[in-house]
């Protein structure tokens, strides 16, 4: 069974839209994957930057 069964029958502006809706709805996963993955990484970085200025006020 296709995904959309009834692409055939669609009209032009219908299959437009939905491939844009698709596009989007990939992209937005996307992103949302790469800053999950970045996260950490910038929490890491934030912290460090602050240790480090603490740490050299001190001296």
């Amino acid at each position: 069974m296709s995904l959309i069964p009834r692409w055939q029958y669609m009209t032009d502006e219908a299959k437009a839209m939905t491939k844009r809706i698709s596009l989007a709805v990939l992209v937005l996963i996307l992103s949302v994957w790469i800053v999950r993955t970045l996260i950490p990484w910038m929490v890491i970085i934030c912290f460090g930057y602050f240790a480090f200025k603490a740490f050299a006020r001190r001296k």
